[in-house]
């Protein structure tokens, strides 16, 4: 009983907590880029806030590492299912799903995007609110193989880690406490993700 006991001492919360949230993390970062309805940025800001009051080392390369990953590998299966849906004849639901969230006025400014900068613009595709897809979909329509879009795509996904990741940790030295600092990731993520349609609907009427 004493050992028993000695065991659950020495496996500290923070531990249990770190084996538990990169694995979740990588997941739910991996459905969020097949199925981009998660907000991926949000989760990364978070993870990176609970990561920033952690005493373990390492933490914060370990949230960067588990999400730049988890987002390329969904980034490469969704254009790999794109592209499946391409060569066949009746489609695929998946690339139905690009085509119902890429309106065409964003897949056009992404084609003339992808014919004057090529790859490079996939690095500010991730970064853009909602950006992501038409460009995807402007690539997949270019024909583009799966070789040269995994290569662009790395530092995309490399970018866009760091950049929510310096979301959290902004919001992590803010508040003592870390749900106080996650809130303020969240907040701050949502507004920088709905703020390009806002601006449109504003825009729109005075046009």
């Amino acid at each position: 009983m004493n050992l028993l006991a000695a065991a659950g001492a020495s496996v500290s919360p923070e531990s249990t907590q770190q084996a538990i949230g990169y694995p979740t993390l990588f997941v739910l970062v991996l459905i969020g880029a097949l199925v981009p309805v998660v907000p991926t940025g949000a989760l990364v800001s978070s993870a990176a806030v609970v990561a920033f009051h952690q005493t373990a080392p390492f933490s914060l390369l370990l949230v960067f590492a588990t999400a730049s990953l988890a987002a390329f590998l969904g980034d490469v299966t969704l254009y790999w299912l794109g592209k499946r849906g391409m060569r066949s004849r009746n489609g695929s639901r998946w690339l139905e799903r690009l085509r119902d969230r890429a309106p065409e006025d964003r897949l056009t400014q992404a084609q003339d995007k992808l014919r004057d900068h090529g790859v490079a613009v996939l690095v500010l595709s991730r970064l853009v609110p909602a950006g992501r897809i038409p460009v995807m979909l402007a690539c997949l329509m270019a024909r583009m193989p799966l070789r040269t879009f995994a290569r662009g795509d790395v530092p995309a996904c490399l970018a866009w880690a760091v950049t929510y990741q310096l979301i959290g940790i902004l919001g992590g030295s803010l508040f003592e406490e870390p749900w106080e600092g996650v809130v303020a990731a969240v907040a701050l993520t949502l507004a920088i993700s709905i703020a390009p349609s806002v601006w449109r609907r504003v825009r729109r009427p005075a046009a």
